[in-house]
C-alpha cells in the first residue's frame, strides 16, 4: 500500500516531496502489507553517480521513494520547483523515524549489508532503543556482487523471515542497485540508508546538528575520512554546483 506523493525530477532521479512523517508512514504501511517497495535517501554523491553511471541512471527510478538526503539537493529542488521544503530527509534520521513506527507496531526488520562489527553494534542499538522491533535476520556484506545462486538464497532467506522492512547498508551506489534490482523479488519495504548503519552503531560520528542544517556535514565527514571522501566532495560536489548553474540559469529546466 503506497500513499500519494508527487515526484520531481532533478537531472536524473525523481525525488519525492515528503517530510520525515510522511516518508516514514509510507514506508511502514508498505512494510505492513509486505509490498515490494524501494526507498533511497539520495544525496549529491548518489545523484551525480546516476548521471555518470549510465547503468544506475537507467534503474534509479525503479526505486519508488527517493528522498532528498542532502541539503544541496533540497535547495536545488526548491529553486527549480518552488516546493518550499523545510528540511532534507536525511537517511540516518529517517531510519530512526521508521524504527520508531516499526517498534510501535512490533514489525520485523532485516539488516542487509555492512561489516559484522557494525551490524552487531547496530543490532544492539535497535534492541536497546526499539525493543519491540523483531530483528528477523542479519546479512553480512560480501563486499562483492552475489552470484545468481547466492542472490536467490538471499531473497529466500529474507522472504521466509517474514521481514516487513529491510534496511540496506551497502554504500552508494551498491545499495541503490540492490534495491532497484530486488523490486518484485523481496516482499518488504527496502531502504537504502548507507551511513545510518555506522552512525547508529557508533562506529562513525555524526556531524553536529548546526553543520547538518547548514549543509556543512561534508566538511565534518571529510575531516574524519579525508582519503576516502576527498574525491567525492571536491570533485563530485563541484560538478553538482556547475550542473545546477547550467540548468538553473542557462537551460532554465531541472533536466
Amino acid at each position: 500500500m503506497s500513499l500519494p506523493f508527487k515526484k520531481y525530477k532533478l537531472f536524473v532521479p525523481e525525488y519525492a516531496n515528503v517530510d520525515y512523517e510522511l516518508a516514514s508512514e509510507i514506508i511502514v504501511e508498505n512494510g505492513i502489507q509486505r509490498c515490494s517497495f524501494g526507498v533511497s535517501a539520495l544525496a549529491v554523491h548518489g545523484l551525480m553517480t546516476s548521471i555518470t553511471n549510465s547503468e544506475l541512471g537507467q534503474v534509479i527510478n525503479n526505486i519508488d521513494l527517493i528522498v532528498p538526503d542532502g541539503q544541496p539537493v533540497r535547495w536545488a529542488l526548491n529553486s527549480f520547483y518552488k516546493l518550499g521544503m523545510q528540511d532534507r530527509v536525511y537517511g540516518p534520521e529517517l531510519t530512526l523515524w521508521v524504527l520508531k513506527k516499526a517498534n510501535e507496531k512490533a514489525l520485523k526488520v532485516y539488516l542487509y549489508g555492512s561489516t559484522e562489527h557494525t551490524l552487531s553494534k547496530f543490532q544492539e542499538f535497535i534492541e536497546r532503543d526499539y525493543p519491540d522491533v523483531d530483528i528477523c535476520g542479519v546479512h553480512i556484506d560480501r563486499f562483492r556482487e552475489a552470484t545468481t545462486e547466492e542472490d536467490l538464497e538471499d531473497i529466500e532467506k529474507i522472504n521466509s523471515s517474514g521481514a516487513n522492512i529491510v534496511l540496506v547498508g551497502r554504500g552508494c551506489p551498491r545499495q541503490e542497485f540492490w534495491v532497484a534490482h530486488h523490486k518484485g523479488k523481496v516482499n518488504a519495504a527496502m531502504m537504502a540508508v548507507g551511513a545510518a548503519f555506522d552512525f547508529h552503531a557508533g562506529t562513525v560520528k555524526q556531524a553536529p546538528s548546526w553543520m547538518q542544517k547548514n549543509g556543512l556535514e561534508w566538511l565534518y565527514r571529510l575531516a574524519q575520512e579525508p582519503k576516502r571522501l576527498a574525491k567525492r566532495y571536491f570533485i563530485t560536489n563541484s560538478h553538482f554546483i556547475l550542473k545546477f548553474i547550467k540548468h538553473r540559469y542557462f537551460l532554465r529546466r531541472p533536466y
